[in-house]
């Protein structure tokens, strides 16, 4: 097998273990008093929300638009929110939450592939691309756990812990794509990638923003600002 295609394979699945990692910190049901407890909930939901429109700002347009007209790059963007917006429908008629869990996906797939893509063209950074991925997938993973278990759907311990585990092995597949098929397709790449920017844009604001709020609390908000923030250094490392 190809070394850098190895490689591309091995970042992934580090990258992609820092949702379990995340997961697993979501599982200690313990981690402070009960108002500590809730606080903290609350400001890793927006810090997680920060790091998903640090991605959108910062990696999934400007590498969209990078490749495509800005005609097919507003409809890509476009088509992204319709079809979550789809999508959310036929989750709230069936009763289940999962606007964390889409979320990370949409951020954690699409950067995958650009970095098998990235490894694929020699670029230097590709470490710290995975290093940098691996950092969002930590809350975004603590996020999806709760939601998993929480009203709705409602699995078991073992069950979300399974799901996310499953989520982190989609890193190296993706990657495997990336490298194989897509480091000669940028405009594929780039319609990918904006299409995901569109239904994160929906997922932020439909549902993980109005989850944030907490009387007399300001750790929210200012998690939300550290999760962009977070993006911004990522994003400035990167160039």
């Amino acid at each position: 097998m190809d070394s850098a295609l190895v490689e591309a394979v091995a970042l992934a699945l580090a990258a992609g273990a820092a949702i379990f990692l995340g997961a697993g910190l979501g599982a200690v049901e313990r981690l402070a008093p009960e108002w500590l407890r809730m606080e903290l909930r609350h400001a890793l939901a927006a810090f997680g929300g920060g790091i998903l429109l640090a991605a959108v700002a910062f990696v999934l347009v400007p590498h969209g638009t990078e490749a495509l007209p800005i005609a097919p790059a507003l409809s890509a963007l476009l088509a992204g929110g319709g079809l979550f917006l789809l999508i959310d429908k036929r989750l709230q008629e069936s009763g289940a939450r999962l606007a964390q869990f889409s979320a990370m996906l949409l951020d954690f797939i699409p950067e995958a592939l650009a970095l098998g893509a990235l490894l694929a063209s020699g670029a230097p950074s590709a470490a710290l691309l995975a290093a940098i991925i691996g950092l969002q997938n930590l809350p975004e993973g603590f996020n999806a756990y709760r939601e998993l278990r929480g009203p709705g759907l409602k699995l078991g311990r073992t069950a979300a812990l399974a799901a996310l585990a499953g989520c982190a092995l989609l890193g190296p597949v993706a990657a495997s794509v990336g490298y194989l098929a897509l480091s000669d397709a940028p405009q594929a790449m780039a319609a990918l990638m904006l299409t995901a920017a569109g239904g994160v844009l929906y997922l932020t604001f439909q549902d993980i923003a109005p989850q944030v709020p907490l009387e007399n609390a300001w750790a929210p908000p200012l998690g939300a600002v550290a999760g962009f923030a977070l993006g911004l250094g990522a994003h400035a490392a990167l160039s």
